[in-house]
């Protein structure tokens, strides 16, 4: 009796271990493919991000390259403009140059020829005097000679004139110091010459209204 119900025990316990036995085994073939699906729909979820993170990489490289071709060409026209500066400026400072050298040369000719004209109107005043030296040698009347000088006299005289040369009438006018140089003070018994020219010494000239020699004058007071 003992023995039987110890047979059903055991053959109870080996279809129960069976049982479980397939259990896990089906547990076990689903199992993988549950996780694949799992495995498959985390990576269809990252993707997305993935794919983003990717396409801004890319496009943060696109721009930043995009800035150096542009900060390549700014360069490059800035540079061109520098060159095209200074060879505007060395252009400029040859002609300034060539220029200063130039009217430095006219200015040096024409202060060494500026007498010219006048001296070559005046060598025939230095001819009449020679010939009139030559004269007088052999003059027996003294009215040719003093007529002769006084030729003479008025050609260089309206030569002079002709330049813009002016003799100042300074006797009896009232004394400035920008026209005269008093070389005296005299009494006067007239009031009306105090303060005035008495004597013209040495006349004064102007040339075109600008004083080039001071009266030298005797001053009444």
């Amino acid at each position: 009796m003992t023995a039987c119900r110890n047979l059903i025990e055991w053959s109870y316990l080996c279809q129960t271990t069976k049982k479980i036995n397939v259990i896990m085994k089906s547990e076990h073939t689903e199992n993988p493919e549950q996780e694949k699906a799992t495995a498959d729909d985390s990576k269809n979820t990252e993707s997305p991000q993935e794919n983003k993170n990717t396409d801004s990489s890319e496009n943060q490289d696109d721009e930043v390259v995009i800035e150096e071709n542009n900060s390549e060409i700014i360069e490059d026209n800035w540079h061109e403009k520098y060159l095209e500066s200074h060879d505007k400026f060395v252009r400029l400072h040859a002609e300034f140059d060539n220029f200063r050298k130039r009217t430095t040369k006219e200015r040096i000719d024409l202060m060494a020829t500026a007498s010219s004209g006048i001296l070559k109107e005046l060598i025939p005043v230095l001819d009449d005097f020679e010939r009139a030296i030559s004269s007088n040698e052999t003059a027996t009347e003294i009215e040719s000679v003093k007529e002769g000088f006084l030729l003479i006299y008025n050609k260089y005289k309206g030569i002079l004139e002709s330049k813009g040369l002016k003799p100042m009438h300074s006797k009896g006018e009232i004394f400035d110091s920008e026209l005269h140089e008093a070389i005296a003070n005299i009494p006067t018994d007239s009031e009306d010459m105090k303060g005035k020219i008495i004597d013209d010494v040495e006349k004064g000239y102007t040339l075109n209204d600008k004083v080039v020699r001071f009266a030298k004058v005797v001053v009444g007071q």
